[in-house]
């Protein structure tokens, strides 16, 4: 793998649009060729006006010494759409669904840190709807890793492979409900003003529309931070989640939590689960 040094965070916008231009002409294949490239962004500080409102769309508690759990997936964001939205990148980026994370922190990165973020895809896969890529994102300090992701992204297509359906962790058993949360309609907006990520299907109607979704719908790591705030993780933990089902905004959702580190949220009155997973002390 080539290693290929940064000096700053790309930025997020001619990306997506360069993502989207090359979506049509993209062949995804379990087997197809992708970028052997480690991006690496050193001198990585943390924007703190964005940080707050990061938190509070999320619903962490503001001014902490340490980052979120889920925030250095922001810090990463960039340097994954650069190389997702590359011509060697196999997958469409419209239409992208991302399917699962697992972060591993061994300790809480400050806020006020300098870090060095490393990305790269680490490979491709067959899924019983199309092809899957792993993207990993890892954050150092002092030349040792303290948070590491892996990411599954689907893009969906028609395949005759015959594999067999991910595992589930749990069954469907409905967790004690903890809390109900109704969702206004402009959540994608503020989160993807805090995160960068501003796809259309999370931010309008009719944009949503565009790509078969009746409205708009919440990012998928804003729904797993949410849970991550009223859950609450220790300074070195393993959190491991797969995102289900899309939440219609606005909507209202309800947070379930077991007390044994399994957490779900799903749609009000037993519904639908959108994101199931668990936190587990390292």
């Amino acid at each position: 793998m080539t290693a290929v040094t940064l000096t700053a965070p790309p930025a997020l916008a001619p990306l997506l649009a360069r993502g989207a231009l090359r979506s049509p002409f993209k062949r995804p294949a379990p087997d197809a060729a992708f970028p052997r490239t480690r991006l690496v962004l050193p001198g990585v500080r943390v924007d703190l006006a964005r940080l707050t409102a990061y938190e509070r769309v999320c619903g962490f508690p503001t001014g902490e010494p340490h980052l979120p759990v889920t925030y250095p997936h922001v810090l990463g964001f960039p340097l994954a759409m650069r190389l997702m939205s590359g011509r060697d990148f196999p997958l469409p980026l419209l239409g992208l669904v991302h399917t699962s994370i697992e972060i591993v922190q061994s300790a809480a990165p400050t806020a006020d840190g300098e870090y060095e973020l490393g990305v790269w895809v680490a490979g491709l896969a067959a899924h019983r709807r199309g092809t899957e890529a792993t993207v990993v994102t890892e954050l150092r300090s002092g030349g040792s890793v303290v948070w590491e992701s892996r990411s599954t992204y689907l893009a969906r297509h028609r395949t005759d492979a015959v594999t067999s359906p991910a595992p589930r962790a749990h069954a469907d058993a409905v967790l004690p409900v903890v809390a109900e949360w109704n969702l206004a309609g402009d959540v994608g907006r503020r989160y993807g003003a805090a995160s960068g990520d501003r796809n259309p299907i999370h931010l309008y109607p009719l944009t949503a529309r565009l790509f078969g979704f009746p409205r708009a719908i919440a990012h998928g790591m804003w729904t797993l931070a949410r849970c991550l705030a009223a859950h609450g993780t220790g300074g070195s933990a393993v959190v491991r989640a797969r995102f289900r089902d899309p939440v219609l905004l606005p909507g209202t959702v309800v947070y379930g939590a077991d007390g044994s580190g399994r957490f779900e949220l799903r749609g009000a009155g037993g519904g639908r689960v959108h994101v199931e997973g668990d936190v587990r002390g390292k």
